[in-house]
């Protein structure tokens, strides 16, 4: 079973932002995010450290996957997985 990765406009800003700033390690990641969330993108596996955020409203990312010091927010619409934001922990990416 797999699920398409749909990156925003948004998205791609970011990740284009993010690997400009941060050359050695945010492709690697990136590309790992896109890996895991092609297969478990609600972590039920428990392999990688997704959380579903609460009180977050359907399109505005209800999920979060951690990756080092990066975060992943996304939103889960049938087989679809719809990225809406890349960022540093230490950014608002929790707003």
């Amino acid at each position: 079973m797999s699920y398409a990765v749909v990156p925003s406009s948004r998205f791609r800003r970011q990740a284009r932002t993010l690997a400009k700033q941060h050359p050695k390690d945010f492709p690697g990641l990136y590309d790992l995010a896109l890996e895991i969330l092609r297969v478990d993108p609600f972590g039920s596996s428990r392999r990688s450290r997704i959380l579903k955020l609460t009180r977050i409203a359907p399109g505005k990312g209800q999920y979060r996957l951690r990756l080092r010091r990066y975060r992943f927010r996304y939103d889960v619409r049938g087989r679809t997985v719809e990225l809406l934001f890349c960022g540093l922990r230490r950014e608002d990416t929790y707003k």
